[in-house]
């Protein structure tokens, strides 16, 4: 399968980038094709500029062009993974800022007519999407406002997707407070959960069955 992780942390000594790393080797050992898009390493513009919203609608394939290296390697990918830290209750501005300029008309959905109560989605070919993320909250708190961010990509975008679409959420709140043993753990499941990416669920419940009986 091919597998697009997109990565968005500015320190490459973080632990943001060693959860990258957990899950792009697992990935490439499950035998999928990876690739990576680094968005700060890249430095991409994530500000959708005035130009660009005078041509969003009139001029799409302007706008496409801008970012046709980003919008190929979406259109080619069977399984997405965003890995970032969960920052005010979302994702990094310049992976949101990637979604705005990537994520474009004709690229992720078609626009709502009159006749249609919401955007068709454009995605078809994103048959599986993770998220690994940390936060500093947690989980507590997360659920009491209702994880905006989490309602945002698993929700709200998932919608883009495949409609059989398996969604994996992987989370380890309360970041600013865990202890060593605490962030081998969670590096550890990110390596598990993403050495089975793309399995069907049966198959994967069929196989922890197993381990635990073992």
């Amino acid at each position: 399968m091919r597998v697009l992780i997109v990565f968005a942390h500015p320190c490459r000594e973080s632990y943001g980038a060693a959860l990258l790393a957990a899950a792009r080797e697992s990935l490439l050992r499950a035998g999928h094709k990876v690739e990576v898009i680094d968005l700060y390493a890249e430095n991409f513009d994530p500000v959708l500029s005035a130009e660009d919203w005078a041509d969003y609608i009139p001029d799409t394939d302007r706008l496409i062009a801008r970012v046709a290296p980003h919008v190929a390697a979406l259109r080619r990918a069977e399984g997405l993974v965003f890995v970032y830290p969960t920052w005010m209750y979302g994702p990094p501005a310049i992976l949101k800022g990637w979604m705005e300029r990537v994520w474009l008309p004709g690229v992720a959905f078609e626009v709502a007519s009159a006749t249609k109560m919401r955007a068709t989605g454009r995605l078809q070919n994103i048959r599986h999407f993770a998220v690994i993320t940390t936060s500093g909250s947690p989980w507590w708190w997360l659920r009491l406002i209702r994880d905006p961010g989490r309602s945002m990509l698993a929700r709200g975008y998932r919608v883009l997707f495949h409609p059989r679409c398996r969604v994996t959420w992987l989370q380890l709140h309360d970041m600013n407070h865990r202890k060593p043993r605490d962030l081998k753990a969670f590096l550890a499941k990110v390596g598990t959960r993403m050495s089975r990416f793309g399995e069907p669920a049966t198959q994967r419940k069929s196989d922890e069955r197993r381990t635990s009986e073992a």
